[in-house]
C-alpha cells in the first residue's frame, strides 16, 4: 500500500512542480482569483466571472513576480476570459479534456484565499456535465464539464485542472458542493472561444429562438436514420428565426446543418459568428413526415 501511496504522491509532486510556476494570482477591482498562462505572448486563461467588469489588473506567480495585465477578451456564456500580462513564465502545456475517463487523476492548483501556488489532488468523479450560464436574457450551456473531487476553494476559480503528465484539461469555475468541483473542459469548442477572444474580444453567437428538450425517436425512424435521440421543441420565440421560418412547437429536431441534434448543446455548437445571416438547414419530424426547414439565425444580443 505504501508503494502505491508513494506512486501516488510522487506523481502529484511532479504534477505540482511542472505546473505552479505557469499559475498566477489575479488582483482586479472587485476581488481575485486565478490564471493559467497559456502562450509565449503573454496571455492568461481565466474565468469570466472573476474578471467581472474589470479591465486590467495585477498578475503574482509563484515565485513572487508581479506583473500588469489588460483584459483584452470576455465570454461570459462559457466563464472564460483573456488576459495579456507584461511579463509572464513559460506557457503551461494545454491538453485535451475530451481524452478523460471517469476516475483518473487530476491535480488542482491555483490560489485559493489567497495562497499562491495551492495545489490539491482528486479524481474525475463525472464527465459530461452540463453548467447553465446566463447573462442578461441571454442563457446557454456550457457542455461536457468536468467534475472532480478535488477540493476547490474561493480563489481557485480560473486556476488550472490538470492530468497526471501536468498537461492542462480545465479551468477550475465553480464548486458543485461539499466535496465537489467544476471545470470548464478544454476541447475544440473551448479552444476555438479563446481564439475569438484573443483576436476580437468577444464571441459572436447565433441566435435560432427555439427551446427545447431532449426526445427519443419513435422506432421506425430510428432504425432508418440510425439516431436514437433528437430536440423536442417545446417553445418558439415569436419573431425570431425559428418561428419565420416555420419551426413548430412539437417538432422534433434530427439534424441542423445536416449533422444529427441529440441535444440542446448539438445547436449551440452550430450557432456561431459563420452562420449569422445564412441559410441555416435543419430537419424535423412533423407528424411522422420529415420535413425541411431553412432558417436565418440573426446575431444573439446579450442584455
Amino acid at each position: 500500500m505504501s508503494d502505491e501511496l508513494d506512486a501516488y504522491s510522487r506523481t502529484v509532486s511532479e504534477v505540482a512542480r511542472t505546473l505552479t510556476p505557469h499559475v498566477a494570482s489575479v488582483s482586479l477591482r472587485r476581488g481575485g482569483g486565478s490564471a493559467v498562462v497559456f502562450t509565449e505572448e503573454g496571455h492568461l486563461l481565466t474565468n469570466a466571472h472573476v474578471v467581472g467588469g474589470s479591465t486590467s489588473g495585477e498578475a503574482t506567480y509563484a515565485d513572487g513576480e508581479e506583473s500588469r495585465f489588460d483584459v483584452i477578451g470576455v465570454d461570459p456564456l462559457s466563464d472564460l476570459a483573456v488576459l495579456r500580462a507584461q511579463s509572464t513564465p513559460a506557457p503551461a502545456s494545454m491538453g485535451n479534456a475530451d481524452d478523460l475517463v471517469v476516475g483518473q487523476l487530476v491535480v488542482a492548483v491555483g490560489s485559493p484565499l489567497g495562497l499562491a501556488g495551492s495545489v490539491t489532488a482528486g479524481v474525475v468523479s463525472a464527465l459530461g456535465r452540463s453548467l447553465p450560464v446566463q447573462q442578461g436574457q441571454a442563457a446557454r450551456v456550457i457542455e461536457d464539464v468536468i467534475q472532480t473531487d478535488a477540493a476547490l476553494n474561493p480563489g481557485n476559480s480560473g486556476g488550472a485542472l490538470a492530468d497526471s503528465h501536468g498537461r492542462v484539461v480545465g479551468i477550475n469555475t465553480a464548486v458543485a458542493g461539499f466535496g465537489l468541483g467544476l471545470a470548464v473542459p478544454i476541447n475544440v469548442t473551448t479552444r476555438r472561444i479563446v481564439d475569438t477572444l484573443m483576436v476580437e474580444g468577444r464571441v459572436r453567437r447565433a441566435y435560432l429562438g427555439v427551446v427545447g428538450t431532449p426526445a427519443p425517436l419513435p422506432d421506425d425512424v430510428a432504425e432508418r436514420t440510425g439516431q436514437r435521440a433528437g430536440l423536442r421543441v417545446i417553445e418558439v420565440v415569436q419573431g425570431g428565426p425559428a418561428d419565420r421560418a416555420g419551426l413548430r412547437k412539437g417538432d422534433l429536431i434530427l439534424t441542423v446543418a445536416r449533422e444529427q441534434v441529440r441535444d440542446a448543446q448539438g445547436i449551440q455548437r452550430k450557432l456561431f459568428a459563420e452562420v449569422i445571416g445564412t441559410d441555416l438547414a435543419v430537419t424535423v419530424l412533423r407528424n411522422g413526415a420529415m420535413v425541411d426547414v431553412y432558417a436565418r439565425p440573426t446575431e444573439l444580443t446579450i442584455g
